[in-house]
């Protein structure tokens, strides 16, 4: 077991009426002018950027909007947030949309008060001294950016997709209202489940497997996402089910499920390059790689995966064989990727095979030219991160 912090100061305000207090949750932390950061034209096609924007008028908030955000959410549209911001003098961020949104709008907190390059802290680290405060309401549960202390962009420059990390990032608030993802369509609910699983296999996966409190309650969550996403894909307007799968998200990735251990995180890293090559959907990205990576490293502490396999997957424990056992829970997360339409191997994720040359690519920049390492269950260099993409492949 592992000394731990767990800082987690997002004030939640969740139902079918949260959005109702936004205006108050603003002001309340100090906003007077807000930037209304969103995507494309769902959040406008389903009412709430206007309904959002009109409560902030009747309270007398000002704002301007920001709209374009896309997925893998890019450097450009970041530092022209930033410079709007700057120019109309904007002290709040509210985040309309998904994780996308969320990340561009911590980037854009990040940046406005800081005299550099917003990019520099994604590239070299860094303690900021200020960030505008965040607020954020939620429309897709997957990247649990409403609570988390990080945010992830894609440099055009180059495709690098990296992310930052402070406490500071964290929203001030998280307005979430299960229904609005009714209408979210079954790729996007699948692999935004997908993702919110892997927040918490991430930090599952570890050698330090004796606190038992945070491995049940990482162990529960994993079973409700499996079985509330089929109940979701089955009625896109279970509102228990929504519920679960949005609440779910956050606490994947606040902290609660990796208190404790030494998380791992190498999944997420090699994926990372993948999106930031091929541009593809994030938690697919994560399904595609997570077997592979699996079976790569599950000697490493087989025990674990055992009990993954029997208390998560169903998967009856053969005593005589942990090693048997392990594998078939792997094999049973692929089975349950591919029953809600997720790829399980990189031919199915973008329709070929990677070639050996950028399968080297995105060795090379994981490894940040061969100068870094990724992982903590097992060390990976970049010669093993080739080895995961090619079984992968």
């Amino acid at each position: 077991m592992k000394d731990f912090n767990y800082n987690v100061q997002t004030e939640i305000v969740f139902g079918e009426q949260s959005e109702e207090q936004v205006a108050q949750l603003v002001r309340n932390y100090g906003g007077s002018k807000v930037l209304v950061h969103y995507g494309g034209q769902s959040a406008v096609r389903s009412g709430l950027l206007d309904k959002v924007c009109s409560l902030l008028t009747d309270a007398g908030i000002p704002y301007v909007q920001l709209g374009g955000v896309v997925p893998n959410p890019r450097l450009s549209k970041v530092n022209e947030g930033i410079a709007l911001c700057r120019a109309e003098g904007v002290d709040f961020i509210l985040a309309v949309g998904g994780g996308s949104v969320i990340d561009s709008s911590k980037a854009i907190a990040l940046g406005v008060p800081y005299d550099g390059d917003v990019w520099d802290f994604y590239d070299h680290g860094g303690n900021p001294e200020k960030v505008l405060p965040v607020g954020t309401v939620l429309t897709i549960p997957a990247a649990g950016s409403e609570m988390s202390w990080g945010s992830v962009i894609t440099n055009e420059d180059g495709d690098i997709k990296t992310g930052f990390s402070s406490n500071k990032l964290r929203p001030k608030f998280a307005i979430m209202n299960p229904v609005r993802t009714f209408s979210l369509p079954p790729y996007q609910t699948a692999a935004g489940v997908t993702d919110i699983m892997m927040h918490t296999m991430e930090r599952y996966f570890t050698h330090d497997d004796d606190m038992t409190l945070t491995t049940e309650l990482a162990e529960a969550l994993l079973r409700t996402m499996k079985d509330s996403v089929f109940a979701v894909l089955d009625n896109p307007e279970d509102y228990r089910n929504r519920a679960q799968i949005m609440w779910g998200g956050s606490l994947a990735h606040n902290g609660l499920t990796g208190c404790g251990v030494e998380e791992d995180w190498a999944t997420h890293q090699l994926e990372h390059e993948l999106s930031g090559m091929f541009d593809v959907t994030h938690g697919a990205g994560l399904s595609a790689l997570w077997p592979s990576w699996a079976r790569y490293v599950y000697k490493e502490n087989v025990s674990r995966f055992v009990r993954f396999a029997v208390n998560v997957m169903g998967v009856t424990n053969d005593f005589a064989d942990p090693e048997g056992t392990a594998l078939r829970g792997i094999s049973a997360v692929e089975d349950f990727y591919r029953a809600i339409g997720m790829p399980v191997n990189i031919p199915e994720l973008i329709g070929r095979k990677a070639t050996d040359e950028e399968i080297t690519e995105m060795a090379r920049k994981c490894t940040r030219n061969y100068t870094i390492t990724k992982g903590a269950l097992k060390v990976l260099r970049a010669e093993d991160m080739v080895n995961i993409y090619k079984m992968a492949n």
